[in-house]
């Protein structure tokens, strides 16, 4: 019974922030009254109750007796501060990109699935804008300027999917990804940096065609492979770096002969 209770909590505190979105609810805005909730959701008091006792455990709202509940965070805000830890991590050990680019996979290919199916207009013009953007500053050589246009593609896409949860999510993950995307170009440009480009660029068209010619399947397809270059050209372009470390550690040791 207690298990039953607590996933019926579980959902209406997701519900609670579906409607705090959907109403767009500013940081001090008010939510519904619990009889409100309840109605709203056809469930207990008790479970309106525990699922706002839930969210002011986690610092997204706050009640105040007898004042009601009130938002406390921009929901906007919310997926980014669960995963600032993560962006700790991978300031102190490089390799988690990895465990980034796995998550991403795993994200990504079901944004560009659904984008593909749903995007409209207006979302096909967005994320041509975000590519366009990512090539002028590519040409220029200004890689950081670029891999944040290639964040925000990526971030375009799971906006085009349509689907709350994706999006937020993505957004949420928006800093790691771009810190990523960042480190990633520097590792892949620094052997080869024109057939790396020339196949980020082709990758990165292929993606956008098969979602404005909403094509699901070649959309998921494309991303990821898309994904799975990026971590196949960063595997090798560390294991050439480390061979070259080697190398000169050898021509040190020789050199004291």
């Amino acid at each position: 019974m207690t298990n039953n209770f607590t996933r019926v909590a579980d959902k209406i505190k997701d519900q609670i922030k579906q409607l705090i979105q959907a109403r767009q609810l500013a940081v001090g805005e008010r939510l519904p009254s619990e009889r409100d909730l309840a109605e709203l959701f056809e469930v207990s008091r008790s479970a309106v109750r525990e699922a706002i006792r839930a969210l002011n455990s986690q610092g997204l709202v706050v009640t105040r007796p007898g004042g009601g509940t009130f938002v406390q965070t921009d929901i906007m805000t919310w997926p980014s501060q669960s995963f600032a830890t993560l962006t700790t991590l991978l300031s102190d050990d490089p390799h988690y990109r990895y465990d980034v680019l796995e998550a991403r996979h795993a994200l990504e290919i079901s944004t560009a699935w659904y984008a593909a199916q749903r995007a409209t207009p207006e979302d096909k013009r967005k994320i041509q804008t975000c590519l366009d953007i990512m090539l002028k500053h590519q040409q220029r050589g200004e890689m950081e300027e670029a891999a944040q246009a290639d964040a925000r593609f990526h971030l375009a896409i799971a906006e085009a999917s349509h689907n709350l949860v994706l999006l937020q999510i993505m957004r949420g993950l928006f800093d790691l990804v771009f810190s990523t995307v960042k480190e990633n170009r520097r590792l892949m440009f620094t052997m080869d940096d024109v057939k790396n480009h020339r196949h980020l660029t082709e990758q990165h068209e292929a993606v956008m065609q098969a979602i404005v010619n909403h094509d699901p399947e070649r959309a998921k397809t494309v991303m990821g492979e898309h994904l799975d270059f990026v971590s196949h050209s960063i595997r090798s372009s560390e294991e050439d770096a480390a061979r070259i470390q080697r190398m000169h550690r050898l021509s040190e040791v020789d050199s004291l002969f």
